[in-house]
């Protein structure tokens, strides 16, 4: 048996170095989760597909996360903005100019290039019969503000704003995808925008003047590594070709194309840069179209992969532990503490955490993740099993000369197996769920979808992505039960 979980383990972590291995000769593009960077992705992806290999890793969070990805070499480049770049990433506090940031970005190996021709500012929006109509007349006002996470927290977001504008509000974190929808249902008074967003005009929202000129431009621009027009000659020249092609109101259109349309990012992008190809209204899919789309079994092999990969690893590494608290009561609470403390960090906080220890996003910081999840379950059932063996057993155990070793293996380890599977069990089933957080650092799964579904509020595309996530967790369980039975038939 235990050659034979050793094995599997060696299998698929021979897999995930072997799809790192592949990954050399491959341009990997990344973007934010929200729909314009998703559609800005695939721009980009397709432009460079035509002249070698290129991978869409879609929806990686926020900058921090993006920008580590590509300073790690996970991805080569992703679409940014001028504004981010000078006041999030490189921290000043106040606009410089392009010669200076890439000044600044060049020890990073990174550089800045290829603007695509429209600046995408950051602004606040109201509804229509609101009265207020400039920033300052904010200051005072008793207004529910409801703001994206990553605007709160960013150097050119909410503090730098409420500083210049004198705004002593306690704004409430909102996912960018529902804000439109809370703000119209009068949920919130306020919420932030960029100025490309297809729904501002579709819920009539008046934009608010920013009268003390708070926001620089964010010019829309690429990102990228500078290892990589060498690394992809044909690839980046393409891709420099799309230099001021786009217009804002030509984002403005793709970004309804997705939000309002219902239209995928890719056949968006595919429109964009083959405008005279004739191509049919799309008409918006169903949940039944979503739930059997194309994409259903990378994904559920990705997700399986994930599932199995980290019980399999939770169990070569918790099983000995939860034997070593059962036969060494000093080590005891130190061991079932630090398998609990770490089943306690956020899952995002510790992807955060695992991208910038490891350089890299995608399965292996995933997969780490998940195998600290399913831990505490191996390691306290291991252990509970174990010092429920009846005192009987072991007595006639060592009255029949066997050693501490023998007991262990042929009378304590069979007698609680059953428990053992218990939380074998409850690891693989919590697996499955948290399994789902792995897409928002590029590693796939059904999270993919739910990703996609939060960024565009889309109900059936979470639906999408949960209900087969639910399904596979059902029959995690039945299976274990059936093993279970087993093991206790034969016990």
């Amino acid at each position: 048996m235990r050659a034979t979980i050793t094995f599997i383990a060696l299998c698929l972590l021979g897999w995930l170095g072997l799809a790192s291995a592949h990954a050399d000769d491959v341009l990997h593009v990344g973007s934010k989760r929200f729909t314009e960077s998703y559609v800005l992705g695939e721009v980009l992806t397709q432009t460079a597909a035509a002249h070698g290999k290129a991978e869409h890793r879609q929806g990686l969070g926020n900058t921090a996360i993006v920008l580590a990805a590509l300073r790690a070499g996970s991805i080569d480049v992703y679409p940014e903005y001028l504004g981010t770049i000078d006041l999030e990433i490189l921290k000043n506090s106040k606009p410089t100019s392009l010669a200076a940031m890439r000044a600044a970005l060049a020890p990073w190996g990174l550089g800045v290039a290829v603007p695509l021709g429209f600046n995408n500012t950051y602004a606040l929006a109201v509804r229509a019969d609101s009265t207020v109509t400039t920033l300052s007349q904010l200051a005072g006002q008793p207004l529910r503000f409801g703001l994206s996470h990553e605007f709160i927290g960013r150097a050119d977001g909410w503090p730098g704003l409420a500083q210049r504008y004198g705004l002593r509000q306690q704004p409430r974190g909102l996912d960018h995808g529902i804000a439109y929808e809370a703000l119209d249902q009068r949920q919130v008074d306020v919420i932030d925008i960029y100025a490309t967003d297809a729904k501002i005009a579709r819920y009539k929202l008046r934009v608010l003047k920013d009268d003390l000129a708070y926001f620089p431009r964010y010019d829309a621009v690429l990102l990228y590594r500078l290892d990589a027009p060498a690394r992809f000659p044909a690839a980046w020249r393409a891709i420099s070709a799309l230099e001021g092609r786009m217009t804002a109101d030509r984002m403005i259109a793709m970004n309804a194309a997705v939000e309002l349309e219902g239209k995928s990012f890719a056949s968006v992008a595919a429109a964009w840069l083959a405008p005279t190809v004739a191509t049919t209204s799309a008409v918006r899919a169903g949940l039944m179209d979503k739930l059997f789309g194309p994409d259903l079994w990378t994904l559920t092999r990705q997700h399986l992969l994930l599932v199995a990969a980290a019980v399999v690893l939770a169990c070569l590494i918790g099983i000995p532990l939860g034997i070593l608290a059962a036969l060494a009561p000093r080590l005891r609470q130190v061991v079932l503490g630090a398998a609990g403390v770490l089943q306690t960090v956020p899952s995002l906080a510790l992807l955060a955490i695992l991208i910038s220890l490891l350089g890299k996003i995608g399965s292996v910081p995933a997969l780490i993740a998940l195998v600290v999840y399913a831990l505490l379950p191996v390691v306290r059932n291991t252990c509970t099993g174990i010092l429920g063996v009846p005192a009987g057993m072991r007595l006639a155990a060592q009255a029949l000369g066997l050693s501490p070793g023998q007991r262990l293996l042929h009378v304590e380890l069979p007698l609680a197996l059953p428990v053992i599977l218990a939380g074998v069990k409850t690891a693989a089933v919590m697996s499955v769920g948290t399994a789902t957080i792995a897409a928002f650092i590029g590693a796939g799964g059904y999270g993919e979808r739910i990703t996609i579904g939060l960024a565009l509020n889309d109900n059936a595309m979470l639906l999408a992505g949960a209900i087969p996530a639910a399904l596979l967790a059902l029959l995690t369980q039945a299976l274990f039960e059936g093993v279970e039975r087993l093991a206790m038939r034969r016990a």
